[in-house]
C-alpha cells in the first residue's frame, strides 16, 4: 500500500478495495465482506465472528503456524455463490474438493475459532450464526412480501427489525 501511495498510483490506502485490509490511518483492520444485517444482534454476531477469526489467525501467525492459502479465483467463486444462492446454496470446500451446504462450512468455521471465543467473551454471539443461518433477514423480508405482495409492508418490517432488541425508552 505504501509503495502505491509513494509511486502516485493512489493518494491514500482507502483507494484499495479488499475484503479485509489494514486501515489507512488507524492501526486496525477493516472488513468489507458483507452488508450489515437488520437486527443489532445479527450485527454483533458478525462482528464477533470477524473478531474471533482475526484473533485465531493472529495466534497461529504468532506461533509461527500457517494456514491454507487458496487462489483468489476459487475464493471469488464462493463469494459469487453466496451472493447468488444465499445460505440455501452450496459452496466449495476446497480441501475436500467438493460442494457442501453453506451450513457445513459455517460449522467448520465455528470449530476453527472455538478455542478463542471464550477468552473474547463472545461464545453466545458467535454461535448465534447458526440461528441466522436458519432464517436470514433476506428470508424474512421475502416471507413478508409473499404474504402481503406489498413493498411498503416490507419497508415497515425492516424498520421494525432495525429497532428489534433496542430499548427506545429515554
Amino acid at each position: 500500500m505504501q509503495l502505491l501511495v509513494k509511486t502516485g498510483c493512489i493518494d491514500n490506502g482507502k483507494k484499495i478495495w479488499w475484503d479485509v485490509r489494514p486501515h489507512a490511518f488507524f492501526p486496525t483492520l477493516e472488513y468489507r465482506i458483507c452488508d450489515v444485517p437488520m437486527r443489532v444482534d445479527e450485527t454483533i454476531c458478525f462482528a464477533a465472528l470477524f473478531q474471533a477469526v482475526t484473533v485465531k489467525l493472529w495466534k497461529l501467525h504468532s506461533s509461527n503456524l500457517t494456514w491454507r492459502v487458496y487462489r483468489q479465483a476459487l475464493l471469488n467463486e464462493n463469494k459469487q455463490r453466496a451472493a447468488r444462492f444465499g445460505t440455501e446454496g452450496k459452496l466449495i470446500d476446497f480441501s475436500k474438493r467438493s460442494e457442501v451446504p453453506f451450513g457445513a462450512l459455517l460449522d467448520e468455521l465455528l470449530e476453527f475459532i472455538d478455542d478463542v471465543v471464550d477468552e473474547l467473551g463472545s461464545r453466545k454471539d458467535v454461535y448465534y450464526a447458526r440461528q441466522i443461518l436458519n432464517r436470514t433477514g433476506a428470508d424474512r423480508q421475502l416471507k413478508i412480501y409473499e404474504e402481503t405482495k406489498d413493498l411498503r409492508a416490507v419497508v415497515d418490517y425492516i424498520i421494525g427489525e432495525t429497532e428489534y432488541g433496542i430499548s427506545l425508552a429515554s
